[in-house]
């Protein structure tokens, strides 16, 4: 069967959704997904922050059940193709092919008498989540829209970026007791973010935090004392852990582990919307066990496990949240996902629609 029982073919979306480039602006794909619930009978509303967003069902629900994924894509734009069942092209994994799944899912939705399911699909998750930080839903229950390869993913690592500034005294090379030696300074540092983790048990489902310098930059001449030193570090963290708590661990940490002529400071760095912290749902509650059971019965591998890339699931939560969809990240050959290689399944697109319209169902019956 080509569509789902309304008539809608995923698959056929895509094709369409493929060629359209939104890597460096969304509009005519969102003009493409408004036209296409608009001929579905659904009066969709777009907001001031760019998301498009569609419901059904009652007005005041018991049950609350919201679909998200996102429009835009990463740069450059790949051209659509497809051959034997197999579309490629930008965005066709990611993350077109789990939106052609969830409006198949939208459109055969008929919700109960005390449920509501809504459609919620972003501009730019895959710069600031500018789109997402705005939603403001107050659902129960999220399904966000991402290559899982048909598992269903409870878990993912947050990530958090900042910036570690040593300050210390400018000497001439010639006298370096006469100052305070920033770049020296970093020994103690590095050493500190080696062992800040040791004393942490590791998250059940996604394994230890890990904390990595990246970046580091100091000193203004070659026969000068530097008085400063950056050292920037990439956190990915696990629940419960949250952005400003790291930010005051961390910066503790190091103040106690450098010398004590040397400043110490840490700040994350500056961005308009929240970082992505990390989330965890419950494996046994409902939403992973109803979708894991539907993508199993459609044919899905259906594992339950962790998400290995950061999403606007975190946003989400704590509200229970599962990733799911279409393609993978990456497979045998290499990176899927954000690569010139980029392709989807047409029978896994037709499956995550089969799951997901089971799924939905049976969550707002």
């Amino acid at each position: 069967m080509s569509g789902d029982a309304d008539g809608f073919d995923p698959v056929a979306f895509l094709e369409r959704a493929v060629p359209v480039a939104s890597n460096d602006d969304v509009g005519e794909m969102r003009d493409l997904l408004v036209e296409t619930l608009e001929a579905e009978g659904v009066s969709p509303t777009v907001d001031d922050a760019g998301n498009t967003v569609a419901s059904k069902g009652a007005a005041e629900p018991a049950t609350h059940l919201v679909l998200n994924t996102h429009i835009d894509t990463v740069s450059p734009h790949v051209p659509y193709d497809r051959d034997d069942g197999v579309i490629h092209g930008r965005g066709s994994c990611d993350a077109k092919g789990p939106l052609a799944a969830l409006l198949s899912a939208f459109f055969a939705a008929d919700p109960g008498p005390d449920a509501r399911v809504t459609l919620a699909i972003t501009p730019d998750e895959e710069l600031l989540s500018t789109g997402a930080a705005e939603l403001d839903l107050g659902g129960d229950m999220y399904i966000v829209g991402e290559p899982t390869g048909l598992d269903v993913c409870t878990a993912a690592k947050g990530r958090f970026e900042g910036t570690v500034s040593l300050s210390g005294v400018a000497a001439h090379a010639a006298e370096p007791q006469s100052g305070v030696n920033a770049v020296d300074a970093l020994a103690p540092v590095l050493d500190a973010l080696r062992s800040f983790d040791d004393d942490r048990e590791a998250h059940p489902e996604l394994g230890p935090a890990t904390l990595t310098p990246t970046m580091v930059d100091g000193g203004a001449n070659s026969n000068q004392v530097p008085a400063d030193c950056r050292l920037v570090v990439d956190r990915r963290s696990v629940p419960p852990e949250t952005a400003e708590g790291f930010r005051e661990e961390l910066e503790s940490t190091l103040r106690a582990a450098a010398p004590d002529d040397v400043g110490v400071d840490f700040a994350l760095t500056e961005r308009p919307t929240p970082f992505l912290e990390a989330f965890a749902t419950d494996p046994d509650h409902e939403l992973v066990t109803a979708l894991a059971a539907a993508s199993r019965d459609a044919g899905g591998r259906a594992d339950v496990r962790p998400f290995t890339a950061a999403t606007e699931a975190s946003y989400f939560s704590p509200a229970p949240v599962v990733v799911f969809g279409p393609g993978d990240l990456a497979d045998d050959e290499g990176a899927v996902a954000h690569a010139d290689r980029e392709y989807v399944r047409t029978d896994d697109v037709r499956t995550a629609a089969a799951a997901l319209r089971a799924a939905v169902a049976a969550l707002t019956a």
